[in-house]
């Protein structure tokens, strides 16, 4: 059986990140959905409703899970025996970023990671860019995720 980690700090559900979690399916047999704890990172929703969100969202699929880890990346990926990270890419400075860590994470622990792109619909701009362009009264709701869950 391959598993892989998908990792991260991420509020549910940034864009493009059920997109590529569908993907991997395709060729992984298990996939843990990270949620990365920072104390020093300020985030919309607080861990524990994080964890609940995304479990909700995959429940019907066995071949999801969702932990919360606050270890390094490469950490968490041995300890719940993953044979592989999945990160997803949304723009040419993810891929730049993502690469090199993905290069280190595979020196130090020979772990390999696979580099998935969003699909073209959900690639997206930086949200620096789309406050700047708010800043000047633009529309930007072209670069904002379409099919967005409510949540109380």
């Amino acid at each position: 059986m391959t598993r892989a980690i998908f990792p991260g700090t991420f509020d549910p559900f940034t864009v493009g990140h059920e997109s590529v979690v569908r993907r991997a399916l395709a060729f992984i047999d298990e996939i843990v959905i990270g949620i990365g704890i920072n104390e020093n990172k300020n985030t919309y929703f607080p861990v524990d409703k994080r964890l609940k969100m995304i479990s909700d969202y995959y429940k019907d699929n066995p071949r999801i899970r969702v932990e919360a880890y606050d270890c390094l990346t490469i950490d968490f990926a041995q300890r719940v025996d993953a044979h592989l990270i999945v990160r997803g890419i949304r723009t040419v400075k993810d891929f730049e970023y993502e690469e090199t860590i993905a290069d280190i994470n595979r020196k130090l622990t020979g772990i390999e990671t696979i580099l998935l792109f969003t699909e073209p619909e959900l690639t997206c701009v930086s949200s620096t860019t789309v406050r700047e362009l708010l800043s000047f009264g633009k529309d930007v709701s072209q670069f904002l995720p379409v099919g967005m869950k409510t949540y109380e």
